[in-house]
């Protein structure tokens, strides 16, 4: 009777493990630090070629959308470095300069960053609308 609970017992902690293990494997790829434009500079070398989510401001007047080739190059920064960014996709209506954008993507040794997901913050405050006068 004691070997059976005690079988029981050793396949419950292995099959706990195992799940956990899958779990926290399926969950690694996916999760991706948030990193500020100095972090990520400072990090150098170690930071090419590493998936890495990356926030920032879109620098005025940077935005350059090619539309035949649906390529959109612009600077971000975090107010104290900015780093140029490509990006090809769908850009999303909240997009502009002046922005605080989420670029999520790889560091290359060219200094620029290119993104795979571009994701435009909302502004949390809303200006209210001006009465009309007639």
């Amino acid at each position: 009777m004691k070997k059976k609970k005690l079988r029981f017992i050793i396949g419950g902690i292995i099959l706990f493990l195992v799940l956990g293990y899958l779990i926290y494997s399926g969950m690694r790829g996916t999760m991706l630090y948030y990193m500020t434009v100095s972090e990520l500079m400072d990090k150098g070398d170690s930071a090419y070629g590493e998936g890495v989510r990356l926030g920032g401001r879109v620098v005025e007047n940077s935005i350059n959308w090619d539309s035949l080739k649906l390529e959109l190059k612009f600077d971000i920064t975090d107010g104290k470095k900015k780093i140029p960014v490509v990006y090809k996709g769908v850009v999303p209506d909240a997009f502009k300069s002046g922005a605080d954008v989420i670029v999520e993507g790889s560091y290359s040794p060219q200094g620029g960053f290119h993104a795979t997901t571009l994701l435009a913050k909302c502004p949390s405050k809303y200006r209210p609308l001006e009465d009309e006068k007639t």
